[in-house]
């Protein structure tokens, strides 16, 4: 099963980040609240999820492909596979200091502004990875106020303490 196909790109464009490879860019100015895109793939078992991350970060550690997992949780029971050509919120890189989160509604995941975003500037999110294998995923984007990993904000405090 597929969500939306074709999601609504009025307020962005694909292309080269500084950030990682391909990131998603603002269009036209972004108010605060708005609802940017839809992270739109293939629904999947959660199995299935498991799966797909556990054989692509296999792949990346060979260097042999893009290690990008674009698995996005939509509820208790399924997953989202956002690895589909129709998909280009795939592309929104992380960032420790974002300019958009992600909401799901049990059936749609957002993409939604937390801050005006100026036509130009590139969009993100922080990907909010657990602790655990932290040190897998080092963060590239560049903030300000970059902890160095790709981690969720609830677990800033305690990298800095072991890291001290």
């Amino acid at each position: 099963m597929t969500l939306n196909k074709k999601p609504n790109c009025e307020y962005i464009i694909v292309k080269n980040s500084n950030i990682h490879n391909k990131g998603v860019f603002a269009k036209k100015d972004i108010k605060k609240g708005t609802r940017v895109i839809e992270y739109v793939g293939k629904k999947i078992t959660k199995k299935q999820a498991e799966d797909i991350a556990e054989k692509q970060l296999e792949k990346s550690k060979n260097h042999t492909i893009d290690g990008g997992v674009y698995v996005f949780e939509l509820n208790k029971k399924y997953d989202i596979n956002g690895k589909v050509s129709w998909n280009p919120a795939k592309f929104i890189n992380h960032s420790c200091d974002p300019n958009c989160e992600t909401e799901s509604d049990e059936k749609h995941i957002w993409i939604i502004a937390i801050k005006d975003i100026k036509k130009g500037e590139e969009l993100s999110y922080n990907y909010g990875y657990d602790f655990e294998n932290y040190k897998e995923h080092p963060c590239k984007c560049g903030s300000k106020n970059c902890i160095g990993y790709i981690l969720a904000k609830k677990h800033w405090k305690k990298l800095r303490k072991k890291n001290n």
